[in-house]
């Protein structure tokens, strides 16, 4: 679990394979004054994305680590895991990472990768989870951020942010909705795995205050 941060902010790498939203809600928390956390390396393995290029701008290290260029997971895995060794990467968080984490990633940190989900897990795991909660007839959805184990979006959960589906919603309509509470967590999040307020037995996560 997190260790709290004292003298120096802790080191985070994003693995994004899109646009970047999360992310960019994350390097915007990361730059308040009282953050504790630094976002420290961006890692995508699509060279044309928009969190790429994004990453860049803003002068942050940035670099496409290319999966044809490997015969398998293993080896992918292991030169991302180069990558974030030598940067002194104390957590991972996947922003739209479109890529299952693969045993070499989760044993190097384990407890050390987070995601986001855009539904209140475990309903709705995988992809298209709006659309799942439409299609199911739910009034309630939300986002989830939880910590990576070997499953599909199985991990413990640390923050929950539900909201409402409305009867004239379609997936753009809902998907924007939970987006933006997405935003809002994920980075408090990472900022609460820092702060050494969290506390894990066995599936749950307690937050201590």
């Amino acid at each position: 679990m997190g260790k709290k941060s004292t003298d120096n902010k802790g080191n985070v790498a994003v693995l994004l394979s899109g646009r970047g939203s999360n992310f960019v809600s994350i390097l915007q928390y990361s730059r308040r004054e009282k953050s504790n956390f630094n976002v420290s390396l961006v890692i995508s393995d699509n060279e044309a994305s928009q969190g790429l290029k994004r990453a860049r701008q803003e002068g942050l290290l940035a670099l496409f680590v290319n999966p044809a260029a490997f015969s398998d997971r293993f080896g992918f895995e292991t030169e991302i895991c180069r990558h974030l060794i030598a940067h002194q990467i104390r957590l991972v968080c996947l922003a739209g990472y479109m890529r299952i984490v693969g045993k070499t990633l989760l044993n190097q940190f384990p407890e050390q990768i987070l995601n986001i989900h855009p539904s209140l897990l475990p309903a709705f795991p995988g992809l298209n989870a709006q659309k799942q909660a439409l299609d199911w007839g739910v009034r309630v959805s939300g986002c989830t951020v939880h910590f990576v184990d070997s499953g599909t979006d199985s991990g413990p959960i640390i923050l929950q942010k539900a909201v409402p589906i409305f009867n004239e919603d379609d997936v753009d309509a809902l998907s924007a909705r939970i987006l933006a509470e997405e935003h809002r967590i994920y980075p408090l999040a990472i900022s609460l795995y820092f702060s050494g307020h969290l506390t894990k037995q066995g599936r749950r996560v307690k937050i201590n205050q």
